[in-house]
């Protein structure tokens, strides 16, 4: 009878897996296929509820060229996103990435784009990234989770759909969603915004700078027609691959306390 024994060392093992994480293999292939373009079965309701649920709201179809300005709450964006189809990110991705913690929160947090979990989950940063920002906003007294909003943060990207195999979003795909983006910051209404990585900080003020020229740096973003203070940081994904980096973002961390405490 042939024999199964594995003779790979724990050491082995361990090289082969670093070896496919830098080789760009992040997914796991089951036995059987899954479609992750088809939106997963909802599920059952407990047998002991006795309400019936609201219904869904319909998606809100947005032509091209529609201005953002017309939507007049959270909900009402997210679900003109649901509806837009102009972006071509969206026929790639599995779900809509919106946005995730308190809109109540006194900093905003946007970062470049949806990864593999986020667009399986439809939440922005609960991925490797997500955990690790998680962690570094807790060592400043914020978290996405908190109720009040001196303690919380609101989070989002500047494109709401995954760019194939975790590409950066191109300028066009950013502009694109750029005007759903500002008009988030109008009704979010943040004290503070802060950019993870160089897309968002690109985006918001203009400048083209590499993000290591840019972070720790406090820039004003105009956004309708408020001064806004706005610190470039480095994105947790990269912190990931450079964890000496981490000392730079701690700074960043410090200066982001200093000026929530000081106004």
């Amino acid at each position: 009878m042939e024999s199964n024994h594995n003779d790979m060392t724990p050491h082995d093992a361990a090289d082969a897996l670093r070896w496919l994480s830098e080789m760009g293999a992040d997914e796991i292939i089951g036995e059987m296929p899954v479609n992750r373009l088809v939106a997963p079965a909802p599920k059952p309701a407990p047998a002991v509820a006795r309400a019936v649920p609201a219904p869904a709201a319909a998606p809100v179809v947005v032509a091209p060229g529609t201005s953002a300005a017309q939507f007049h709450s959270l909900r009402e964006i997210e679900l003109a996103l649901e509806g837009f189809d102009a972006c071509p990110l969206k026929k790639t991705a599995t779900r809509l990435c919106f946005a995730d913690g308190n809109p109540a929160a006194r900093v905003m947090l946007i970062g470049e784009a949806p990864g593999r979990e986020e667009d399986i989950e439809g939440r922005p940063f609960v991925g490797r990234s997500g955990q690790l920002l998680d962690r570094m906003l807790a060592a400043i007294g914020l978290a996405r989770t908190a109720a009040d909003r001196e303690g919380a943060v609101f989070i989002a990207n500047t494109v709401f759909w995954r760019p194939p195999g975790n590409r950066n979003p191109t300028e066009a795909e950013t502009q694109m969603c750029l005007p759903f983006l500002l008009r988030i910051i109008e009704l979010q209404r943040p004290d503070v915004i802060v950019c993870l990585g160089a897309v968002p900080a690109h985006r918001l003020t203009g400048r083209t700078d590499g993000i290591l020229k840019l972070r720790g740096k406090w820039v004003t973003a105009t956004v309708g027609g408020r001064n806004i203070p706005l610190l470039p940081t480095l994105h947790p994904a990269f912190l990931l691959r450079q964890p000496a980096q981490k000392r730079l973002a701690w700074r960043d961390l410090l200066s982001l306390r200093q000026m929530l405490d000081a106004h």
